[in-house]
């Protein structure tokens, strides 16, 4: 006599099933064995994490120089006391984060546009763009001072010279630069054939890269985008030194100028 499968019992375990799915049996000693191995493996990862930092803080904390370094790092009177400062400076880091990141997409997507079009009718455009991602992405930080104090000291009419106004000018002409590339890079990982497709059904190329290739690029692109979003957030607070040094270097500037001005005048 044969043994039917209707004869067992079986428990089932299913995860999200899809619709209309069939069941996936999941033995359950191998899922309590799992289960088991598991929790064994949280415990001894926390308690070797635990084991770790009671080591480094008995170390540290028995080192002959701590107490200036707590002192001067972990003082909780000057925490206190700076603590609403902080906060102002990080709502003006956030303030300038959601200005800029949105002007460095849009800039940076239509640099990247612009460096793959391939009618020489646009080989201005392309030698531009090309420029300013070389040139942008060549200049370290130093940028915000040639920008912070050249702009203002031209004059001219209705050119701002706010600090803030100019930093986030520099973020976004040198991030543009990065993004500008990293958009590029995605548009060149959608497959040629993706716009042939498009261009066999009747879209034409403006309605091909919007619908077709730029949703796979962004999407491609979405990684390196989320480094260049925390780097500029780490970058921001650099400004801070910038507005600083603006403030020592002008009354400077202006004794230097008083003195240069006179001797260009004077003939040998």
């Amino acid at each position: 006599m044969g043994i039917s499968p209707s004869n067992f019992s079986y428990d089932y375990h299913v995860d999200n099933p899809a619709p209309d799915a069939e069941t996936v049996y999941v033995d359950p000693l191998r899922q309590a064995r799992s289960q088991k191995e598991a929790r064994q493996d949280a415990f001894i990862g926390i308690a070797s994490l635990l084991v770790f930092v009671a080591l480094v803080v008995l170390l540290v904390g028995r080192s002959s120089g701590w107490g200036t370094v707590a002192e001067t790092f972990f003082n909780r009177d000057q925490f206190s006391e700076s603590f609403p400062g902080l906060l102002q400076a990080f709502w003006l880091n956030v303030r300038i984060f959601l200005i800029a990141e949105p002007l460095i997409l849009i800039m940076g997507l239509l640099i990247a546009l612009a460096r793959t079009l391939k009618s020489p009718i646009f080989l201005p455009i392309r030698v531009l763009a090309t420029l300013y991602v070389d040139i942008f992405r060549g200049v370290p930080t130093i940028l915000a001072f040639l920008l912070g104090f050249g702009m203002p000291a031209l004059q001219l009419t209705g050119v701002p010279s706010d600090a803030i106004f100019w930093g986030t000018a520099t973020l976004v002409l040198s991030y543009g630069a990065y993004v500008a590339e990293v958009f590029r890079a995605g548009i060149g990982s959608v497959h040629p054939s993706q716009t042939m497709a498009a261009r066999s059904l009747g879209l034409s190329s403006l309605q091909s890269n919007r619908f077709v290739v730029l949703p796979q690029a962004v999407r491609n692109v979405t990684p390196p985008l989320l480094n260049d979003f925390i780097s500029l957030k780490k970058t921001r607070p650099s400004l801070q030194f910038w507005d600083q040094s603006r403030c020592y270097a002008e009354p400077k500037l202006t004794r230097l100028q008083t003195l240069i001005t006179p001797l260009m005048w004077v003939r040998p």
